[in-house]
This record gives C-alpha cells, sequence and structure tokens, in this order.
C-alpha cells in the first residue's frame, strides 16, 4: 500500500499546481499552497473502519499526509487527544452537550506538535537542512524540539515577552533564539530577511505547505471520536487559524471520501480578543479579507496575530459552514479559564478558555442551540502561562495550625 497518496500542491487563488517532491513555499501570486491528495485512490484502498486496528497517533491517517516514505516521519506518537464531555460547565453555560478537544494532552504540551510533526518530517524528507520562523512561542517551541530529532538546525525569531517556558524549550533543544522588542509581525520581517539572506527553509505560518497537514487531523480526530457524527459547531482560539482551515479542509475531503454522507457542516467559529480580532472585524463587515489590526494586545499570546497571511482561508471556512467570528474581552478569557478548572479541573491555556467564553456568550445569545453538540478546542496548557494569575496564599511557621471559618 501506498503510505501517502498525496497527488500535488495548488494554490487556492490562481489555481497553479506545484510538484511535492522538491521544496516549495509560496505561490507566484503570493497565497499560501494547500496539499490535494487522490481521494478516488484513497477511497478504494482505506475504509474509516479500518483505522481501528491501528495506532493511536496522527501517522494513522497517512495516507492522507505528505510524507512518502515513512522513514522520514519525526515522531513523539502526537496525536489521539482526548474529547471529552464537560457536563458540569454544560449545565452553567446551558450548554448540555459540551465537549473539550484537548490539545494540552500532545508532546511540547500545545497542538503545535501537530504542525510541527507533519512540517518537519516532510522538510527532513526535502533535505532541509536550516529553517526559520517567527513565532508567539508554542510553535517555536514544537518545531524546535522536532528539528532538533530530524538533525536540522532551527532559526526561531519571537517577541521578547513570549512566554518564559517556550522560550526555554527554544534554547534547550539547541535552536538559535532571537527576541525582538515588538510583535509576531516584527519577528516575521526580520525572518523574512533571513530566508531571503541565507536561503533557509521558510517555515512560518502558511509559507510551507505542511504544517496545515498536521493540524487538520484535529478534524479527523473529531469526527473519528464521534463515530463519525459531526458535531453541531467546533470554536477554535484563532491567530493564523491554520488549525481552523485544518478542520475545514478535512470536512471537505471527509465529503469527497464519501464518510459522512447526508450530515451538515459543523459550523466552525474563529474566537479571538477583543485586543486582537482582525478576522472578527473582517468577518462583521463581511470582507473576504483582515486589516492590519494595530496596536494588538492579548494575554492570550498564541492569537495574538495582527494580520494572518491566510485570512482569506479562515473567512471562507466560516462563511461555507455557516459560522461566525467573535471577540471576547481579556476580563472573559481571565475569567472563564478559572471557571474551567473550578468547575471541571481543566487547566486550560488563556486561548482555549476564550472558546468556552465565546461559546457561553452564543448560547446566550441564542446562536448556539440548547440541543446542539458543542466542541471547544483548547490547544494547550494552562501551566505554559505560569504568570498569568498571581496566587496569595497565607504563609504558616512550622507547627502552626490552619485556622478555619465556621461556615465550611
Amino acid at each position: 500500500m501506498t503510505f501517502s497518496m498525496i497527488s500535488h500542491l495548488s494554490c487556492p487563488k490562481c489555481k497553479e499546481t506545484y510538484s511535492p517532491k522538491t521544496i516549495q513555499q509560496l505561490c507566484v501570486c503570493g497565497s499560501p499552497l494547500l496539499v490535494d491528495y487522490d481521494l478516488e485512490a484513497v477511497k478504494k484502498s482505506l475504509t474509516k473502519e479500518d483505522l481501528q486496528d491501528r495506532d493511536q497517533s496522527l501517522w494513522r491517517y497517512h495516507e492522507l499526509l505528505p510524507v512518502q516514505d515513512e522513514n522520514d516521519i519525526v515522531s513523539f506518537e502526537e496525536g489521539m487527544t482526548p474529547l471529552l464531555p464537560m457536563p458540569a460547565l454544560g449545565k452553567v453555560f446551558d450548554i448540555p452537550h459540551l465537549y473539550i478537544k484537548d490539545e494540552g494532552m500532545v508532546p511540547t504540551g500545545s497542538f503545535k506538535a501537530r504542525g510541527a510533526s507533519v512540517g518537519i518530517s516532510k522538510a527532513k524528507e526535502l533535505g532541509v537542512q536550516h529553517l526559520a520562523m517567527p513565532t508567539n512561542g508554542n510553535a517555536g517551541a514544537a518545531w524546535s524540539l522536532y528539528a532538533a530529532k530530524a538533525g536540522i538546525t532551527a532559526h526561531i525569531v519571537m517577541p521578547e515577552d513570549a512566554p518564559e517556558i517556550t522560550r526555554k524549550e527554544v534554547s534547550i533543544s539547541g535552536a538559535h533564539l532571537y527576541l525582538v522588542n515588538g510583535l509576531i509581525s516584527d519577528a516575521g520581517k526580520i525572518v523574512a530577511d533571513v530566508v531571503k539572506q541565507q536561503g533557509f527553509y521558510d517555515a512560518s505560518t502558511l509559507k510551507e505547505p505542511y504544517r496545515i497537514e498536521g493540524k487538520k487531523t484535529m478534524g479527523y480526530e473529531i469526527a473519528e471520536q464521534s463515530q463519525w457524527e459531526l458535531p453541531d459547531v467546533i470554536l477554535y482560539p484563532t491567530g493564523g487559524g491554520v488549525g481552523l482551515i485544518g478542520i475545514y479542509k478535512v470536512l471537505r475531503e471527509l465529503q469527497q471520501l464519501g464518510w459522512i454522507e447526508g450530515q451538515r457542516l459543523p459550523r466552525l467559529v474563529a474566537v479571538q480578543s477583543e485586543g486582537c480580532a482582525p478576522i472578527v472585524k473582517a468577518f462583521e463587515e463581511g470582507k473576504m479579507e483582515s486589516d492590519f489590526w494595530e496596536n494588538s494586545q492579548t494575554h492570550a499570546f498564541g492569537i495574538n496575530v495582527p494580520k494572518a497571511i491566510g485570512d482569506f482561508l479562515v473567512l471562507d471556512a466560516i462563511y461555507q459552514t455557516e459560522g461566525c467570528a467573535i471577540a471576547v474581552s481579556e476580563d472573559d478569557i481571565r475569567s472563564t479559564q478559572k471557571d474551567v478548572a473550578r468547575i471541571e479541573g481543566q487547566f486550560v491555556c488563556p486561548e482555549g478558555a476564550s472558546t468556552f467564553a465565546a461559546a457561553r456568550y452564543l448560547r446566550e445569545t441564542n446562536w448556539i442551540k440548547a440541543d446542539e453538540r458543542v466542541i471547544c478546542l483548547n490547544t494547550g496548557q494552562g501551566i505554559k502561562y505560569p504568570d498569568a494569575f498571581d496566587v496569595h496564599a497565607p504563609v504558616l511557621e512550622p507547627n502552626e495550625r490552619i485556622s478555619f471559618s465556621s461556615n465550611i
């Protein structure tokens, strides 16, 4: 059996096609490239039932992933993260069928491991020796660690105020770490110059076609873990938006494979912070592309992206599924992060908390109906943001007794 049934790369804007056997970055028209597969061949050789006996990693979907030689796979067995009901929180929100897809359970502690595994594996297959990328933290950490395993040298540029843990992950991996006194957009300009001057592989979001293929496996897992009965709504924290683009790509692939016949696609929701909401603004104005968001700021660092190169793909996914884009306040993100931990015992990241805050609001406005099945994507571990909350606790002397109030 052919390990990958990749066919070619294509441009969603001008429809130009490219070979996956050589290094490709953006289309000549400037658009990101997407990976196409011979889905008719996949239909003849693979059924959804065949997946049941495969290893529990994202590589279980290898026919629909771009790596052609399985010996080039760089993996820590990432994937198949839990899809868990949240009944107590669902009761509070009046969403009885509320679920979390918990990406904090993958290696490196965030969903970025998916894109890193597939992206680095394909880079290895293509003979890449040096890569460069801008990052808000988690992506750089994941790509640095996977690159180390692959023997590829990584050059990472991130904002100076990126989470300290992610800076340490990059540094300890042996990658070359640079901090910029600015935003990820500023880091991106520096990387673009390095790529031009040094000829490094550009691993920036959507400037190589393969990160999205790792991220899209969240969509396959949601379908498989739901016994191929799709949910009604999927909420996704959106910065660059690669995961949302990938999930929509999977939904289209599932339709063409005939694995979800007769089903309505889930309504996809892009969630942003009020401090950085270019996709939301574009959606509210009915546009297909976003404007640069000036002075962007949010403590949900992973979604602090003032202008996404794939914004038109994010917006198309929303429009095509009759979804929406919504911004939530910084206070709502913080309070919801506490609610999820206090009520369900889940320490989600701020980006993940934003999806629950959005779900609560959308239920209050009846955009989400009471009987609908709703999945919130938590994209990483809350513990990776140690400075997100201040902790105040009494300090005891040795042998001192604790005094409890009478109403306990």
